[in-house]
């Protein structure tokens, strides 16, 4: 579990292959830098996240925006750790868009047991009961969109509506 001052930092190339990582993400996530740098930054992606977050997650990036996400990481050893990740593009100096870069705190575990864990529960079991992949991201992003609908929010205002 991360301490409050804990704060685990990645940053990656625009296909998501890590380029760094600091001392908190390679203790956290129980690999060496020679086993993260080049890899799919999915590497620690825990099962019982939903594909519709990361989906949300990479759709907000490329479109340079930041997003602020709940997301619960797997450790090498098979542990978990929830963290509130904040992620943003990065940018050159022509103005494109050459990576992302990730800041994750430890989450709010009162945000995450009322409301991310049964939200990310709904959203699997959508996209486990979809005909196929793409008809499962098209139904957990109706669900979000249409929850972000009646609460009148955007998905980062509402995780700061939820707490941090």
């Amino acid at each position: 579990m991360l301490d409050p001052d804990d704060l685990i930092v990645t940053k990656t190339d625009l296909s998501g292959k890590i380029r760094y990582g600091n001392r908190t993400f390679y203790k956290f996530a129980g690999y060496g830098p020679s086993e993260c740098i080049g890899t799919q930054h999915n590497i620690i992606r825990h099962p019982d996240m939903p594909r519709t977050v990361f989906k949300l997650l990479w759709d907000t990036l490329k479109s340079g925006d930041e997003i602020f996400a709940y997301v619960n990481n797997r450790s090498r050893n098979g542990d978990h750790y929830w963290v509130l990740a904040h992620v943003t593009p990065s940018w050159n100096e022509k103005g494109e868009i050459i990576g992302y870069h990730s800041n994750r705190r430890a989450p709010n575990r009162a945000v995450i047991r009322d409301h991310i864990e049964p939200l990310y529960a709904a959203l699997m079991q959508i996209e486990k009961n979809s005909g196929s992949p793409k008809d499962a991201l098209a139904a957990g992003e109706k669900h979000v969109s249409d929850l972000l609908a009646s609460k009148g929010m955007s998905f980062n205002e509402l995780m700061f509506a939820l707490g941090i």
